[in-house]
């Protein structure tokens, strides 16, 4: 009878789902592994198996993709949990020290995420076991999403030999060539302005990480996920994104136009030394690149993703309100003034997030016709917007007072659209029902 209750459970929609998704989610390392190899680097697998032992590349992601884990966890155990990290970690240290080695934390956050999937496996049971192996799942889901990042990266330089950032260069002036204002502004402010952005830029990851951690603070205690939360909203950002970079291959002003743009053997492969002072002019053309620098421009996921953090954030108290904000402005400003990023792919980036959104709330909540549209049209804007950067280039740089307005309407079309739908889901809260006045006795 166990056994039948086994396959009956396995045989379970739910369950179907997570084992085709797990299927899928293998299947896709074990790819990019393959794929790097053939270019001679290490994969996202290869590079997360060094992590258990060498410099991590990033110890306050493994610590936050830790605190993502413990969600699961009674508070009693998450404070076992973080001192045996640090332990772990200050061992590696000193060791890191004696032999004079690269000096980075992270270890000991990474051995207590594998660690928590060992005891889920051997001694937990029931739901409890699959509480806890969907806390390791989400931790290590985080991880590798950064790796996975990495050889997309990767990919991108090796396989699209040539880029498109002329013609998104000459769309932008549509916009006013917003990159070449705010790298202006950014340079005005001196390295303080720009620390703080680049600390902004840098550190995305953790912000997500703090308003998701708000979004589960209730995990261990209801004993489930939510049915929708930022991290899901992150990962499927970070999976379908690179897929445009390969349709879409653009390196970014400061390398297609500035200084940043040194390539191999010390030749230059920018256009000329001329962003962000001088906006270019002419006819554009697809422009060859070296085999280094990721085409990682279309759209902006910095700006997809901080889009995500500040839309999850409206229903936090009010610090990670602001906090959400103050992520997306000042990931906006990071993007333009540094000199990654275009205006144009700026706002692809943000209708390419409320349709990712809006599709997985549906996903959540069950499709319905409203749902349904918006991703459809989400979905048809984005399109437009790509097909109109790659063929209209030159119309949209000659008529600016045209196409600048249409492009911002579109866009906010798409916004007014995904906040009438997501409106439209949440629960109507009743008036209270005011007792009629009753007659005094006489």
């Amino acid at each position: 009878m166990d056994w039948r209750s086994a396959f009956a459970a396995w045989r379970r929609p739910r369950a179907i789902l997570w084992t085709v998704a797990g299927t899928v989610t293998v299947g896709f390392l074990v790819a990019l592994e393959i794929a790097a190899r053939h270019y001679g680097l290490p994969g996202p697998m290869t590079n997360q198996a060094k992590e258990v032992v060498l410099a991590p590349k990033s110890g306050p992601l493994l610590y936050a993709s830790m605190a993502l884990m413990m969600v699961v966890l009674p508070w009693r155990q998450r404070f076992v949990a973080a001192g045996v990290a640090v332990g772990i970690d200050v061992v590696f240290f000193l060791v890191r020290w004696a032999v004079d080695a690269k000096m980075m934390f992270g270890n000991g956050a990474l051995w207590v995420v594998l660690g928590y999937a060992v005891i889920a496996v051997t001694r937990r049971t029931g739901r409890e076991r699959v509480l806890l192996l969907k806390g390791v799942g989400l931790a290590l889901l985080l991880v590798a999403g950064r790796k996975t990042g990495d050889t997309w990266l990767l990919i991108t330089s090796k396989t699209r030999p040539t880029v498109l950032d002329q013609y998104v260069a000459t769309a932008d002036h549509a916009l006013g060539n917003p990159s070449w204002v705010v790298g202006r502004v950014v340079r005005a402010t001196g390295p303080v302005g720009s620390h703080l952005l680049d600390y902004v830029y840098i550190q995305l990851a953790v912000a997500a990480v703090v308003v998701a951690l708000y979004q589960l603070r209730d995990v261990a205690t209801e004993g489930r996920f939510p049915s929708h939360h930022l991290v899901r909203t992150f990962l499927v950002i970070g999976l379908l994104g690179p897929g445009i970079y390969m349709l879409f291959p653009v390196v970014g002003p400061v390398f297609a136009y500035g200084p940043g743009a040194t390539g191999t053997g010390g030749l230059h492969w920018a256009v000329g030394d001329l962003w962000p002072n001088t906006p270019p002019v002419g006819a554009p053309h697809p422009m060859p690149y070296d085999d280094l620098t990721p085409r990682n421009c279309m759209p902006s996921l910095h700006t997809a993703w901080a889009t995500a953090i500040f839309i999850h954030s409206r229903k936090a108290p009010r610090a990670l309100r602001i906090g959400g904000a103050f992520w997306l402005v000042a990931t906006l400003g990071a993007t333009l003034g540094f000199g990654y990023h275009y205006g144009a792919d700026i706002i692809a980036g943000v209708v390419f997030t409320l349709t990712i959104e809006a599709a997985l709330r549906s996903a959540a909540r069950g499709w319905n016709r409203a749902g349904t549209q918006f991703v459809a049209y989400g979905t048809t804007v984005f399109g437009a917007l790509l097909v109109s950067y790659r063929y209209l280039p030159v119309e949209m740089a000659r008529h600016p007072w045209a196409f600048g307005p249409l492009l911002v309407l579109a866009t906010a079309s798409v916004i007014q659209g995904y906040i009438r739908t997501t409106r439209s889901w949440e629960p109507q809260v009743l008036p209270a029902v005011q007792p009629e006045p009753q007659p005094e006795p006489v």
